[in-house]
């Protein structure tokens, strides 16, 4: 498992050429890249602790650890990293207004990995198609979508409580992924975080006024166990706070199908056969974080767009990201930097950041081609979104149910029931499947 063949001279990749999984370039080249690797996931790995209030070197340490296991769960197959999954955001966001010690949100993050682990094992040995009935694309879009919009007024209290550094952090962010092509381009958040918190700085010097305090980084060692908090199944919130989670299993089955797909168009075929395993191992990973304080985890795009850039795909670059991960998580002191990222620069960053969560979600119903002129597609994305947005809630006594739980729910049954009963009185009010491609314009279409 840990061997892996030298591609060509080991410094450089023929044009056409890939590094496969089992290759490597030469060590020195190997360690660069899976720095490289570090950087891409940094932006948006530390940003969900610190929306969310957990620690942030605990986030950082299951992050690699999280890498590692999946490398092992996959038999060193499938390259990719493991970083904290922005669909957690809104559920652990409403968890923490009910619990603020963390421990129902903890619960949930748990949960969701053991039932991503369950479909990992069902999709390894039954194929992925009885998800795609279940779930088929315009549910699929809606539930994703619904988890980014959701967020909207979080994103609008912290910005409206520093809004030059917001609009400095959004301009940046939107600049960067406009200005640069390649890697650059990709980590246009992080970046953006950069400059919104330089510009912070600025003008707390220019005008004298605290925006940023550095006495916790100062007090804070330079190395040290990273900060550890277990889940709380007692509590009698609990399992409404659960219920509240159960949607991400959505977005990270997509986001690890599709990762395992992008791996598999650019390098062999063959991977799309570990999709139920990196699936297992994803839950694995997650269940792990959420047993010990830290944030849920999914495959990164970042990660695969530095892998296309690049053209290795070599998993020893992987085993190096992780490790690099492991380490920084051991300094507390990296930790107290993040948690002084001012509450503009996360409302600048997260008013892009929660509306692309959402763009997700609209650009499976394009990829699809769902045909919104069906009834039953229109009320299924419809109801589903405006429930989000405005935060739908239903209580009974202490259990109660949020607006992804409420927007999830809707779109399920809006969609197969009403389903069922367009065809039974054959309304035409069904899905009808997709919008057929539009050929070429002019000229003859064969």
């Amino acid at each position: 498992m840990f061997r892996w063949k030298m591609h060509g001279d080991g410094r450089t990749v023929a044009p056409g050429a890939v590094v496969a999984p089992g290759e490597r370039l030469n060590w020195g080249a190997t360690i660069a890249i899976g720095l490289q690797h570090v950087i891409a996931m940094f932006g948006a790995t530390f940003l969900v602790p610190v929306l969310t209030g957990f620690p942030v070197s605990t986030t950082l340490l299951f992050s690699g650890v999280g890498t590692l296991l999946f490398l092992l769960v996959t038999r060193n197959r499938l390259p990719s990293y493991l970083g904290s999954s922005f669909a957690f955001i809104a559920p652990i966001t409403a968890a923490t207004t009910m619990d603020a010690t963390g421990g129902s949100a903890l619960a949930g993050i748990v949960a969701v990995g053991v039932l991503l682990m369950a479909i990992g094992f069902v999709v390894q040995f039954a194929g992925l198609g009885w998800v795609d009935k279940v779930m088929p694309p315009v549910v699929a879009g809606a539930i994703v979508a619904l988890i980014g919009f959701n967020l909207a007024p979080v994103a609008w209290s912290n910005f409206q409580v520093q809004p030059l550094p917001g609009t400095i952090t959004l301009v940046a962010v939107i600049l960067f992924s406009v200005l640069f092509r390649g890697f650059l381009g990709r980590i246009s958040i992080f970046l953006g975080v950069i400059v919104g918190y330089v510009a912070t700085v600025v003008i707390q010097l220019s005008t004298g006024e605290t925006l940023i305090d550095f006495a916790a980084v100062e007090a804070a060692p330079w190395v040290g166990l990273p900060e550890f908090r277990f889940p709380d199944f007692a509590s009698a919130g609990t399992w409404s706070v659960i219920a509240m989670f159960l949607p991400v299993v959505l977005v990270l089955v997509a986001e690890s199908v599709g990762h395992v797909r992008g791996v598999a168009a650019m390098t062999d075929a063959t991977a799309n056969r570990s999709t139920g395993r990196a699936l297992i191992a994803d839950g694995a990973a997650t269940t792990l974080a959420g047993a010990f304080g830290g944030s849920g985890t999914t495959t990164y795009g970042e990660n695969i767009g530095v892998m296309a850039a690049t053209r290795v795909y070599s998993t020893a670059v992987y085993w190096v990201a992780g490790l690099t991960a492991i380490v920084l998580s051991l300094s507390p002191k990296v930790g107290a930097v993040f948690n002084t990222i001012p509450p503009g620069v996360l409302g600048g960053v997260t008013t892009a950041l929660y509306g692309l969560i959402g763009i997700i979600g609209i650009k499976i119903w394009v990829d699809n081609r769902v045909d919104f002129s069906r009834p039953v597609n229109q009320y299924t994305g419809a109801v589903a979104l405006v429930l989000a947005i405005a935060g739908f809630t239903m209580q009974w006594g202490d259990f109660q149910l949020g607006a992804i739980v409420l927007g999830s729910v809707a779109a399920l049954v809006i969609y197969h029931l009403g389903n069922a009963i367009a065809r039974a009185r054959r309304t035409g009010a069904d899905d009808g499947g997709p919008i057929p491609a539009v050929g070429p314009l002019g000229g003859d279409p064969a």
